[in-house]
């Protein structure tokens, strides 16, 4: 059996801008944790790496105003538990994981909000449960069947997180996110809270690693599975890309030809935002999203 780690509790205490209540619900020898606030549709948020549910802080006040907001952190993530071996990681166990947790939740009418690889294993999940998905919200994320060469920023990340024996979570935010250096200390520090030492980062060590680069790397068939199932997709899309990310730069034009359903909502880019543009534009991105949802009534 995995050896599983839980972060103690003490770390997530009086984080800024983030009062909700942890709710954990078992999935299989894992305890999955999310917030759940507000009521009506449901708006299911995935965050990437090596992010957790925090990342939609600003986003959760409107939306969970109007909607209600469930954003559970991945398994290696956040408050959910953690394997502590690299190898326990794979893409399906994220998948199947994901998939288990909205199954004993009970989703329905999902509006799916997805970032990097909460859009790789989201929207694979969607496409494999299409009945319980309503409209789809790709910001920051892609595809990758590794059929097609990876771009050299990505390369350059992936070489840099498989060099790192303690992933350096709060420097890898800092050097990320718009403000640089002058985010909020105690931002960072929330990001770096899941991980109180190196023996919890198998996850985030992990992800960069399950990104197919070649056609027959682990997780390519499902990614060719879920482009077929994006083209046919004939529920509303939002497609939100920053302007300002090198990791994921195109695949705004890449979903807009992939997906014609697409084509049905406007053309929309985040200015001034970065790879995790919901720490750098969250309310404004919260907006949209709540404009969507009012054009694409169920």
């Amino acid at each position: 059996m995995p050896t599983v780690l839980r972060t103690p509790d003490g770390r997530f205490a009086n984080l800024p801008g983030f009062p909700y209540q942890p709710h954990y619900v078992q999935v299989g020898d894992t305890r999955m944790h999310y917030v759940d606030q507000g009521q009506g549709q449901t708006i299911l948020c995935l965050h990437g790496e090596p992010t957790w549910c925090y990342l939609y802080r600003k986003m959760i006040p409107d939306l969970s105003s109007e909607h209600r907001v469930v954003a559970p952190d991945l398994i290696g993530f956040g408050r959910s538990d953690k394997y502590a071996y690299q190898s326990d990681y794979s893409f399906q166990m994220h998948v199947d994981k994901l998939t288990a947790f909205i199954q004993l939740m009970d989703l329905r009418d999902i509006t799916l909000v997805c970032q990097d690889w909460g859009g790789l294993i989201g929207l694979r999940v969607a496409a494999e449960n299409q009945e319980q998905f309503a409209r789809l919200v790709i910001m920051n994320t892609w595809l990758p069947t590794g059929d097609d060469p990876p771009s050299q920023a990505f390369m350059k990340w992936r070489d840099f997180a498989a060099r790192q024996p303690d992933m350096p979570v709060g420097f890898v935010m800092q050097r990320t996110l718009v403000g640089g250096s002058t985010v909020d200390a105690a931002v960072i520090a929330a990001y770096e809270a899941p991980f109180p030492d190196a023996s919890y980062k198998s996850g985030a060590a992990q992800f960069p690693l399950l990104v197919p680069i070649t056609p027959d790397d682990p997780g390519s068939d499902g990614m060719r599975r879920t482009r077929q199932a994006m083209a046919q997709w004939t529920g509303p899309v939002q497609i939100l890309f920053s302007d300002s990310d090198p990791i994921t730069a195109g695949g705004d034009r890449f979903f807009r030809k992939l997906m014609p359903a697409a084509s049905s909502q406007p053309e929309i880019t985040i200015h001034g935002a970065s790879h995790f543009l919901q720490e750098d534009s969250g309310e404004e991105i919260a907006g949209h999203i709540l404009d969507f949802i009012k054009r694409t009534p169920i």
